[in-house]
């Protein structure tokens, strides 16, 4: 396990971290043990992701942080603040969208976003302002009026959001948020998560599309079976590994037997289309000699971006990415 990430840039060293976990252990009644002794911290304006396959820890671990399950051991700060101790200072720098949708369906959205915001003491006067400012945010205010039940799957997702967002959290926990949406939307998701980290609120994002956590994320923790087997920068992450793999477009159709190239695994995908993985090491013009000595002219290639997840599986030996990642 690698030692938790330095302060990002911008941030002070001074600061504490926007969440910060150490030696947390949860022993539910059953003797399940959920969590054995997870450290983690997360620094202020980062959004990290926290993955795992299912029963690895992760709810378990975003319901201590959000005061909705009670740990054993171990001790939570938010922005320095103790859970335990300070509970309800805690809970005010944290915006949760939990992964059921769990609004009233017959209420409005614009009326869902005031009065979740009058739970906090927010004035009404000044709710309806958020409501407004999250709403067009979220691309919804065309949709204000309307009862929630009438909005898609995607709506209902950017209007939990939405929600969350009414209390101006400095720490947002995102469970499975564009889970059963296409594709579309989801990336339409992407781009607001983008813009409200961007304005300064620390994100930590948990999903089982991976393509989604390394196209977001500037760090990483992944749980299996209640502990933390790697943490650090996506980047440095992704390039411990020593496999390289790219896809290649091939003028004309391919050949019945395609070139042996020691070291590499070459798959045709289909009559137009080469599949490589290669060890880092490898040279590359290596590749395109040997394929042009076989009379294979590649016309473009890209990188496939499969690498979180084969980190993902060689750590937890799961493969938890949706079908939809590896066609996106």
């Amino acid at each position: 396990m690698t030692a938790p990430t330095q302060p990002l840039a911008g941030a002070s060293a001074a600061s504490p971290p926007a969440l910060s976990v150490h030696d947390l252990r949860k022993t539910y009644d059953n003797g399940v043990e959920a969590l054995k002794g997870i450290s983690l911290d997360v620094q202020p304006g980062d959004f990290h992701a926290l993955l795992g396959p299912n029963g690895a820890g992760k709810s378990t671990l975003i319901g201590i942080v959000s005061s909705l399950v009670n740990k054993t051991s171990g001790s939570v700060h938010v922005f320095g603040v103790d859970l335990h101790a300070r509970r309800d200072e805690a809970m005010r720098l944290i915006g949760l969208v939990p992964q059921e949708l769990n609004f009233n369906m017959f209420e409005k959205p614009l009326d869902i976003l005031v009065n979740y915001a009058g739970f906090y003491g927010i004035a009404r006067a000044e709710a309806l302002v958020r409501a407004e400012e999250e709403l067009k945010r979220a691309q919804l205010w065309g949709k204000a009026q309307l009862t929630a039940r009438t909005l898609s799957g995607g709506m209902k997702r950017r209007l939990m959001i939405a929600r969350a967002m009414m209390t101006r959290p400095r720490l947002l926990i995102l469970d499975e948020p564009t889970a059963g949406v296409d594709i579309e939307i989801r990336r339409d998701m992407w781009k607001t998560l983008r813009e409200i980290n961007a304005a300064g609120t620390t994100i930590i994002l948990t999903t089982h599309y991976l393509e989604e956590a390394e196209s977001l994320c500037r760090h990483l923790a992944i749980i299996d079976h209640g502990a933390i087997v790697e943490q650090g920068p996506m980047r440095e992450l992704l390039a411990k590994l020593d496999v390289e793999g790219f896809l290649f477009d091939v003028d004309g159709v391919l050949p019945d037997a395609l070139p042996a190239i020691d070291g590499a695994t070459l798959v045709a995908l289909d009559p137009h289309t080469l599949d490589l993985d290669m060890p880092r090491a490898m040279d590359l013009n290596r590749v395109f000699t040997v394929l042009s000595d076989a009379g294979i002219r590649v016309r473009s290639m890209r990188t496939k971006s499969n690498r979180l997840e084969e980190l993902f599986v060689r750590m937890t030996g799961s493969n938890a990415a949706q079908p939809a990642d590896r066609a996106a």
